[in-house]
């Protein structure tokens, strides 16, 4: 697992053993960015779900100034703090051990005291916790964490259908790379009328 672009382009990340994780592929990571990239420089960018930390310390390599990573499996947590340092990143970056909605809502309060909203929100739970996508993202959908025009990405499986709304999270677009699937929401902070969508491609 390696860096694809920016500042620490081609730098190999570490990663672990066994099955308890499933990083986003380096293919399905270049093919993210390549959608987000004029949007990443100078970004508050927040990585739910964290894994390896990969997809958050693509976003600071290329250029986001603060990236806070959510993970509740102890091993991964450590490891995004490991690969953090060998990077000399840790100024830049937080790591929260908890999982994603108790990690969502300690942000949400945080964020009650001193307001702070983020431009990009990537979410990649296990394939199988359905439910796991609908909380967090009806979750975003009704916080104070996003501002008009923040952008949602969910990592899915390429057959799982995510809903078009979540509050107010519109679709905009789902791309598909082999098994794998990104669905593009932006926050409109109003949701529409029932029934009222703009999915592009």
């Amino acid at each position: 697992m390696r860096v694809i672009a920016g500042k620490f382009r081609s730098r190999q990340l570490k990663s672990l053993r066994g099955t308890a994780l499933r990083p986003t592929s380096d293919r399905l990571r270049e093919t993210l960015f390549n959608v987000i990239a004029d949007r990443v420089e100078g970004s508050r960018f927040l990585d739910v779900f964290a894994g390896t930390g990969a997809v958050g310390i693509e976003a600071l390599s290329r250029g986001a100034r603060e990236v806070l990573f959510i993970e509740n499996h102890g091993p991964a947590a450590a490891l995004i703090k490991k690969n953090l340092e060998s990077l000399g990143l840790r100024a830049e970056a937080r790591v929260v051990a908890l999982d994603a909605l108790r990690g969502l809502q300690w942000l949400a309060g945080e964020a009650a005291a001193e307001p702070k909203d983020y431009d990009i929100v990537f979410l990649d739970p296990p394939y199988a916790a359905a439910e796991d996508y609908r909380r967090v993202l009806l979750f975003l959908g009704a916080s104070s964490l996003l501002s008009e025009g923040s952008l949602v990405i969910a990592e899915h499986q390429r057959k799982f259908e995510l809903p078009k709304w979540a509050g107010k999270l519109e679709r905009t677009r789902v791309l598909r790379q082999g098994d794998a699937a990104l669905s593009f929401y932006r926050c409109t902070m109003k949701k529409l009328a029932d029934g009222a969508t703009a999915e592009k491609t």
